[in-house]
């Protein structure tokens, strides 16, 4: 059973996580940003059954991610590549790699994937930047504050950690 949307919450995080719907539309961006197209490609890679590809498929083409290719008439057969929006999703999918290599809760003993700079060669790792000097921030010195799109929802969260920092 699917579970409501999060439309009409004024949430970035939602936006993304809405539209890239569930664990399996994460799993087939990352397939798709790897370079699978086909459908038997990430059938095989994922595990998903036909019924719950198609659906996320076609959850991820309206959601405007993945765009669907023919590459072939009689039968018809196409592939899918990633939209603009959808190549955006890079860094939450890399993101949440970087958090698993991290914690290797699959007692794997290294990353899976490594991402590598290609003009360099060298590792490639996600970090929080000041926008203007380009310097590294550590988490705790980022402070959350109301943006323009805010609504009394999002105030209110911001109130409530007010007040948990207070009590600190």
């Amino acid at each position: 059973m699917r579970s409501k949307g999060f439309d009409g919450m004024a949430c970035s995080i939602a936006s993304v996580l809405g539209a890239i719907g569930d664990r399996w539309g994460a799993l087939i961006l990352r397939d798709v940003l790897l370079g699978l197209r086909r459908y038997d490609d990430l059938r095989h890679s994922t595990g998903i059954t036909n019924a719950t590809l198609s659906d996320r498929l076609k959850a991820l083409e309206q959601n405007e991610l993945i765009e669907r290719r023919q590459y072939q008439s009689r039968p018809d057969r196409y592939e899918y590549v990633l939209t603009s929006q959808g190549t955006d999703t890079a860094l939450v999918l890399m993101a949440l790699a970087q958090v698993g290599d991290k914690w290797d809760l699959g007692d794997l003993g290294g990353p899976p994937l490594r991402f590598i700079n290609a003009n360099t060669g060298n590792g490639v790792k996600l970090a929080l930047l000041d926008e203007a000097t380009g310097e590294r921030v550590v988490l705790r010195d980022v402070r959350v504050e109301e943006g323009p799109a805010a609504d009394e929802l999002t105030r209110w969260r911001l109130a409530k950690r007010a007040e948990h920092v207070e009590t600190r």
